[in-house]
């Protein structure tokens, strides 16, 4: 089983896409992780995050089992990683290692921005998870306070509202849901009832199948 999570950034994705895979028994990859480390490669090397050329190679030389997870949370990570992503090369440098990762048994779960649409369209169960941005500015906060950065709302907010603009506006794998996924809006929902819901909707359309 192959289950598609996809959404903007602080939606509750990625929290989902945990639970969802330790409860099923999947594997599952945060993709963002992927294009975080790309970002950090170029900048570590002590180039722009825009550079198409230094970005392509960093995506080809990565090696996910090297990950530091809690260095590539960093906000300055996560602003360049926005950038990069919206690199063609990148993602298509990235694209055959998710799809490999995809259909390893037993299945897994991937969060991203184009996993329904680009990189796994024929999913068994897709989510797009949405949440308003002022409630998103506020778990990211949340988070970043957490790890000991000194972040401001405003700012924060203003951030994520430039990269949904950057996301959906790409001409390579725009942040969109795709025609067949199921919306699912955690702006009024806790991370428990979140997941509850998340579960309803895969039991939903597996039972749908079982009866075809």
């Amino acid at each position: 089983m192959i289950i598609a999570i996809d959404g903007p950034a602080a939606s509750g994705k990625g929290t989902i896409a945990r639970q969802i895979a330790a409860v099923y028994g999947l594997h599952h990859l945060d993709t963002g992780l992927l294009y975080r480390a790309v970002a950090k490669a170029v900048l570590d090397a002590g180039h722009s995050p825009d550079d198409a050329q230094r970005a392509t190679e960093a995506a080809v030389m990565l090696d996910p089992s090297k990950f530091e997870d809690n260095a590539l949370k960093l906000q300055v990570i996560t602003e360049a990683a926005s950038v990069v992503a919206a690199i063609p090369q990148v993602r298509q440098a990235l694209i055959n290692y998710q799809r490999e990762f995809a259909t390893k048994p037993p299945g897994a779960v991937l969060d991203g921005r184009d996993i329904g649409t680009v990189i796994a369209p024929g999913a068994d169960v897709k989510l797009f998870v949405v949440a308003s941005p002022e409630v998103r500015a506020a778990r990211r906060v949340r988070e970043l306070r957490a790890r000991g950065e000194v972040v401001e709302e405003a700012d924060v907010l203003a951030d994520l509202l430039r990269r949904d603009e950057r996301d959906s506006r790409r001409t390579s794998a725009p942040l969109k849901a795709a025609p067949d996924a199921h919306l699912l809006d955690t702006t009024h929902l806790g991370i428990d009832a979140a997941f509850r819901a998340a579960v309803d909707i895969i039991e939903a359309v597996r039972a749908g199948r079982k009866r075809r």
